[in-house]
């Protein structure tokens, strides 16, 4: 009996997740040696005057690491309900884990050109990719069944409505960085706490369909 391996590959979500975590954490890590202990020969002033010079860049570094926070859970919470895959899913997976790799380089540029607009639609590019990818890999799931829960309809719903909210919200906090940089990034910074800590979801839901797309969200 021929068996196809394209049809063998692939079908351990238990690695996905595995390698996925992985990435996460080194580029996780990555993203605070990119701040360098910057050489100072004077007074304390000048000490402090130089560390208060890092702040863009503490503040882009505290920026990407919820990002890379949020998106690690947005994944994390695909692959509860995510039971099957095979070699496809795999790649989407890896695509996705090809933008959250490459998270540090555009922090690091952004902190570096933080008032130039060109690093400011450079990393929004990369949160995109990231949103998009992360909303392909559950389309992928949801139409080749490898999605197992109660209430599929629901789940699904609100995991895709909150990558495309979130994606409207990252692209409104980019275009007031046009207007203002630290502005932009300070509303970007606002969504992203609203979202790690759910802040405005912290209500009773009124309906069990709304329990289930905050329970989802969270």
């Amino acid at each position: 009996m021929k068996t196809n391996y394209n049809k063998l590959a692939g079908r351990d979500t238990a690695r996905l997740v595995a390698i996925s975590d992985a990435v996460f954490g080194v580029a996780m890590t990555l993203l605070v040696l990119e701040i360098k202990v910057p050489e100072v020969k004077g007074s304390e002033k000048d000490l402090a005057l130089t560390f208060l010079a890092l702040m863009p860049k503490f503040l882009v570094y505290f920026l990407s690491f919820l990002t890379a926070g949020i998106f690690w859970m947005g994944h994390s919470a695909q692959y509860k309900f995510i039971e099957k895959s095979d070699r496809n899913l795999n790649w989407i997976n890896l695509l996705f884990l090809l933008f959250v790799s490459i998270l540090p380089f555009t922090t690091a540029f952004l902190g570096d050109y933080i008032h130039y607009k060109l690093s400011i639609g450079i990393y929004w590019l990369n949160i995109f990719l990231l949103g998009l990818m992360l909303y392909v890999n559950w389309r992928y799931a949801e139409r080749h069944n490898f999605i197992e829960a109660e209430d599929k309809v629901a789940i699904s719903r609100a995991i895709k409505k909150r990558i495309a909210v979130a994606q409207m919200l990252y692209l409104s906090g980019t275009l007031l960085c046009l207007v203002h940089p630290y502005l932009g990034i300070a509303v970007i910074i606002g969504i992203q706490l609203n979202y790690a800590f759910a802040f405005l979801n912290n209500r009773k839901p009124v309906n069990e369909s709304e329990s289930v797309d905050n329970a989802s969200l969270s």
